[in-house]
């Protein structure tokens, strides 16, 4: 096999490898732009398709269509991974990009309103998604293939970079094209992915033999129930319940999470048994694959949940204070982030040069310690803060989480045997997409925790002193906190909305003005919001060190013995 396996990878051409890197990042790049973009824009999304975000269903609407991507690509990635190692990767891929520009074609096409459109994009996401997994799932693999083991660490590192840097530059790309319209966000895929469709199928080929297998039914449903369980419990978690500011303590809520575990459980039970398992567990025997794993999920908690609220600082609270429109929030909550993109792309291609020569150790485990020295320093900023250190901390943010990415991808997908590229591709994209929605649903329950115990002193004291009656005000600090959160990120004042112009017409015309202008809320939450920001950032700091213990652990410099050889 072996053999077979040498002369296979010898019928690329030299200049093959460039060609497979090229397209591989470009759909990388596509698909994480998306996902960022789509974050930023989301006040002119909910503007666009005419959703009130005090509406008491909107905010469930908002989660899906913010979180239902995360959902649908983290179940199914490994399954897709599986299918290339059966199927071919490249055949997988080429289908990922022909499904995602689809998917993105319809979202921008959305031709309903209200909820019935926030439904449709919802239906749209879940397509893009399936495109999404596809991408994932098998471009890492097809790199692996098509590089020696030398070089591997610099071509995935390309690769990281376009999949990480594009979350970055999609902040950016997401605030300038909703300045055009929100159709945009999603029509900008379109001609991307028409290219990348073409340049695939024709560029793109097989290296590494087919391994014909049974499909692990069992196991592929276990795992996708079990997972879809557990993130859309977590998901209905951070929604308020009853009198509660959480759901935490909704039973709906906590059978999710209590079957999404069992279910788990039944799937590693599974895979133990069958022959051609789809998540092969025999692959956490290697340490190195076991420690990158457990770095890059926690390195995706970290990262993920915290970057949202980073974007909810500055255009909920940040730039209103400064004197920005709500309609201008998006745009320049994307150009004050570039220091985090500069700092990503800087460290990326050097980092991932290195690690072939000396490891992914060093530089994954420096990363996620640089990380955790970050987010301690963004502790000692005040919610009103001047621009300089925040643009130097966002700097070394993305240095560090630069330094990280593409030496632990190396280190996972050079540790295991070639047939297993897919299926160990997927595993790995598996834990970092699990990553990024359990780490907003952590990051949420924690911001909102720490505003319930802030928000309805700072709301009630701040209507009183303005002239709102003790009964109205009382009323109106007792709601639930992440409607505040969600509304002035969606650019709603909404203090507008909740008091009537019955109750706004009795006030003295200054204080209703000054009630209903765009820099009263951000003022008035700002106090409690950092309140819940030095939770989220003190956990944001432990779940780093954590992850760079477990970086530290993978050992040193490792290639399986299989390609050491070949």
């Amino acid at each position: 096999m072996l053999r077979r396996l040498r002369q296979h990878s010898d019928k690329a051409s030299p200049r093959y490898k460039w060609i497979a890197l090229s397209n591989t990042t470009l759909g990388m790049l596509m698909a994480s732009i998306n996902g960022t973009s789509l974050i930023i824009a989301l006040p002119v999304i909910f503007r666009g398709i005419r959703i009130n975000p005090l509406d008491p269903g909107s905010f469930t609407y908002l989660l899906w269509i913010l979180m239902g991507y995360m959902l649908v690509t983290a179940v199914l990635v490994v399954a897709f991974g599986r299918l290339g190692d059966m199927l071919g990767r490249v055949k997988m891929y080429n289908l990922g990009f022909l499904i995602f520009t689809i998917g993105a074609l319809l979202a921008a096409l959305t031709w309903s309103h209200g909820t019935a459109g926030a439904a449709e994009l919802i239906i749209f996401r879940v397509i893009q998604a399936i495109g999404g997994a596809l991408l994932m799932a098998n471009s890492a693999a097809i790199i692996t293939d098509a590089f020696p083991a030398d070089r591997r660490g610099m071509a995935l590192g390309i690769n990281q970079i376009a999949a990480m840097g594009g979350s970055f530059i999609g902040i950016l790309v997401g605030g300038l094209l909703s300045q055009i319209s929100w159709r945009w966000v999603f029509l900008f895929n379109v001609p991307i992915g028409i290219i990348g469709i073409i340049w695939s199928y024709i560029a793109l080929k097989e290296i590494d033999v087919f391994h014909p297998a049974k499909m692990d039914w069992f196991g592929n449903i276990s795992f996708a129930a079990g997972l879809a369980m557990l993130l859309v419990g977590i998901t209905y978690g951070i929604q308020p319940y009853g009198h509660s500011a959480m759901g935490w303590s909704n039973p709906l809520v906590i059978g999710l999470i209590a079957g999404g575990l069992s279910l788990l459980v039944i799937f590693v039970l599974i895979e133990r048994q069958v022959k051609e398992p789809m998540f092969n567990l025999g692959l956490f025997k290697i340490r190195a694959f076991t420690a990158g794993n457990i770095a890059g999920l926690l390195s995706a908690v970290g990262r993920g949940g915290l970057q949202f609220m980073l974007i909810i600082w500055l255009q909920g609270i940040w730039l209103p204070l400064h004197g920005y429109a709500f309609t201008q929030t998006p745009l320049w909550a994307g150009i004050y982030m570039l220091p985090t993109t500069a700092g990503f792309l800087l460290a990326g291609p050097l980092s991932g040069y290195l690690s072939d020569k000396y490891g992914a150790r060093p530089f994954a485990t420096g990363g996620m310690i640089l990380a955790a020295f970050s987010f301690g320093l963004m502790l000692l900023l005040p919610v009103n803060f001047n621009y300089l250190p925040f643009a130097g901390i966002l700097l070394l943010n993305g240095l560090a989480f630069g330094m990280f990415s593409s030496p632990n991808t190396a280190g996972i997908m050079n540790s295991v045997p070639s047939r297993f590229r897919g299926v160990a591709s997927g595993m790995r994209a598996t834990f970092i997409n699990v990553g990024m929605p359990l780490s907003i649903g952590i990051f949420f329950s924690l911001m909102i925790a720490g505003l319930t115990a802030s928000v309805p002193t700072s709301i009630y004291h701040g209507l009183t002193s303005n002239g709102v009656s003790a009964a109205i005000a009382t009323h109106l600090a007792h709601l639930p906190a992440i409607s505040y959160i969600f509304a002035a990120f969606l650019g709603y004042n909404p203090l507008k909305s909740l008091l009537s112009p019955a109750v706004l017409n009795k006030l003295p015309a200054g204080s209703a003005a000054h009630l209903t202008s765009k820099e009263y809320f951000p003022q008035i939450i700002g106090s409690p919001f950092k309140h819940g920001l030095v939770i989220v950032l003190t956990f944001a700091i432990i779940t780093c060190l954590i992850s760079a213990a477990a970086s530290w652990l993978r050992g040193g410099k490792y290639v399986h013995l299989e390609e050491a050889a070949s």
